[in-house]
């Protein structure tokens, strides 16, 4: 597996020289997951942090009423992770999955840790990782109290159309926190914005 799409993505977060890229690109493992196979099992530690080279994974978890609730979907080079589990070692309250034939590059905690100690500009670019996602969620979360079901749903597939068309209508209205019939309806009604 080519780790091309990853030099890509981590020169846009950072300044770094093609020797730096190398050694990040090193500690990295190829990693082939079936559709329908997990990555990470709600109850189990998530030893990896993840980039997708190919294909699709949904993040989601299992309520204790067996409802799942999508927290986000992973694309083509888009990062996979459960931070909580990750760093602090714990079970995870999370689910991944492929939802289709997929090739991700994995990095483990101590690998993590010792390019942080051999390379300065991994922090820094960790840290601008951290701070693109936490903008992510918090204007997720403004849409998800400020916008209609079907503000949200119009804002998903035209923003990500390219994830909207690998996904099923109960994966959107896991992710839209929406009962699959409410989204029927919504399509139903047309897609317009209100």
């Amino acid at each position: 597996m080519s780790n091309d799409l990853l030099r890509q993505s981590i020169k846009r977060d950072v300044k770094i020289t093609d020797s730096q890229l190398d050694t990040i690109c090193s500690y990295f493992e190829p990693r082939t997951v079936k559709k329908g196979d997990f990555l990470l099992s709600q109850g189990k530690v998530y030893k990896f942090e993840g980039f997708v080279l190919e294909g699709c994974f949904r993040v989601f978890t299992i309520d204790k009423k067996g409802n799942e609730i999508t927290l986000y979907f992973a694309v083509k080079g888009w990062w996979l992770m459960d931070i909580d589990s990750f760093m602090n070692q714990t079970p995870s309250d999370l689910n991944i999955q492929a939802l289709e034939d997929s090739k991700v590059l994995l990095i483990n905690k101590s690998n993590k840790e010792l390019l942080y100690d051999q390379l300065p500009v991994v922090e820094k670019l960790f840290r601008v990782m951290s701070q693109k996602a936490l903008i992510a969620w918090q204007r997720r979360l403004i849409r998800n109290h400020c916008q209609t079901a079907k503000e949200r749903y119009h804002h998903f597939t035209e923003t990500y159309p390219e994830i909207a068309a690998k996904l099923t209508d109960r994966q959107i209205s896991s992710y839209l926190g929406i009962t699959h019939e409410f989204l029927s309806k919504i399509k139903r009604s047309g897609i317009k914005k209100e």
